[in-house]
């Protein structure tokens, strides 16, 4: 079967699916911070949130390196009421190396688990599954792939957020 033909049998139709929010997603080589401090002071905004990896919870924190403890793990800018600009540091841990073009993806924020799940096997069709969907620590249900056309994908649903 197409993989066209799959979305569309996974539900992919915009009468029927319910509202996500996207939102561009940057990851840098150690300079986010510095990036960020730009953006923020250029769209007159403050941070929703700024977290570093030092911050991560112990049992989780084993897998990043030292060195990058004062990297940004995870920063948030709202630049318009519909769109946050996120963005990171990339550990060297993770094995990516950031060139110019590959340090962007789309991260898509669901109204439900269900939705998550459901757009997650959509767009990951024919894709590589980098982190399948699961609960973590920071309390969403989040997972990360690349499609079959080379973007970078990340899914998360916040049971917080929608409360």
């Amino acid at each position: 079967m197409p993989a066209q033909q799959q979305a569309v049998d996974l539900g992919l139709h915009l009468n029927n699916a319910a509202m996500a929010k996207v939102n561009p997603y940057l990851t840098f080589n150690g300079n986010c911070e510095e990036a960020f401090c730009l953006y923020k002071s250029a769209f007159g905004r403050e941070f929703l949130y700024i977290g570093r990896y030092k911050d991560v919870p112990p049992p989780d924190r084993q897998i990043f390196q030292v060195e990058n403890e004062d990297r940004i793990m995870h920063v948030s800018l709202p630049i318009s009421k519909e769109t946050i600009l996120m963005g990171c540091d990339s550990p060297e841990a993770s094995g990516q190396e950031i060139i110019l073009g590959n340090n962007i993806c789309l991260s898509i924020s669901t109204d439900s688990k269900e939705e998550a799940d459901r757009l997650f096997k959509a767009l990951s069709i024919g894709g590589q599954i980098k982190m399948s969907m699961n609960q973590t620590f920071w309390g969403a249900y989040f997972g990360v792939f690349t499609d079959r056309f080379g973007i970078t994908w990340t899914i998360s649903f916040d049971s917080n957020e929608s409360n």
